[in-house]
């Protein structure tokens, strides 16, 4: 289960960027819940698009919520993950992410040495961007994410914050050419991963609302048994709220959705 935080805009240099403890009270009982009901537990530093928008400004921030949540979580099993930022983009640069996950592993590390830690690639977490990935060699605790929507005219039709694919609709998805195409791009991202000794985990798939159903349910079920064909490990994007896997307000699975994860 991969927990999505948004942290950093509750932390003041007032305070030294302490976090609340009724934050850490609330990630607690999500973290047990998952721990309970046999998941692995993910945190995800999820304030990509303030860091992409003033890196040096949210670093202070940044290096203060892994101090904190490395030592608050130091006892906890090794099923408790930590995923240093999600989407690495903007002024984040490939230069100063390495910089900056390079800083912050060394704070966990202080307090957790065997924790295995989710790092991703800049731009996005793009599967093209790995090589600009700079990982330290003695660190093998570390599995890096990729997040794939190719094509983004099919996985973000309809999305309104993405003005080139906003206006679209009925776009289908499923053809030979199409399933060969992501197979090519997983095959990249598997070659990477054997030339470097590091595991994937596919930390991001799936296809907004407002594309047909049907081939919502064809390419989420080719992304999951692709990426479980080559050994990866994979969390879907997400579980309610556009690209929805479950109903919120309705209370039930989007079945074709749950199938094509989980086959039945």
């Amino acid at each position: 289960m991969r927990i999505n935080l948004h942290a950093l805009q509750r932390m003041s240099a007032a305070n030294g960027y302490k976090l609340e403890g009724g934050w850490l009270k609330t990630l607690d009982w999500a973290v047990q819940q998952a721990l309970q009901n046999h998941l692995m537990a993910i945190l995800d530093l999820h304030n990509y698009t303030d860091i992409a928008k003033d890196p040096e400004g949210y670093k202070p921030r940044f290096l203060a919520y892994w101090k904190q949540v490395s030592a608050h979580f130091q006892d906890a099993p090794n099923t408790v993950l930590f995923e240093l930022l999600n989407e690495p983009n903007g002024k984040l640069t490939p230069q100063l992410w390495n910089e900056f996950l390079r800083e912050a592993l060394a704070i966990i590390r202080a307090t957790n040495p065997a924790r295995t830690v989710i790092i991703g690639p800049p731009f996005w977490n793009g599967f093209g961007h790995l090589d600009e990935l700079a990982l330290p060699d003695d660190d093998r605790n570390i599995v890096v994410t990729v997040h794939y929507y190719e094509p983004m005219r099919f996985t973000h039709q309809g999305a309104p914050w993405e003005k080139e694919t906003a206006h679209l609709s009925g776009v289908k998805w499923g053809s030979t050419e199409e399933k060969e195409r992501m197979e090519r791009d997983f095959a990249t991202v598997q070659d990477w991963s054997l030339k470097h000794h590091r595991p994937i985990l596919l930390g991001e798939f799936g296809a907004y609302d407002a594309a047909p159903m049907e081939s919502r349910a064809a390419y989420t079920a080719h992304a999951a048994r692709t990426a479980e064909s080559l050994g990866w490990a994979w969390t879907y994007w997400q579980f309610d709220s556009d690209f929805i896997v479950y109903d919120i307000d309705k209370d039930q699975w989007v079945e074709p959705i749950l199938k094509a994860l989980i086959p039945q």
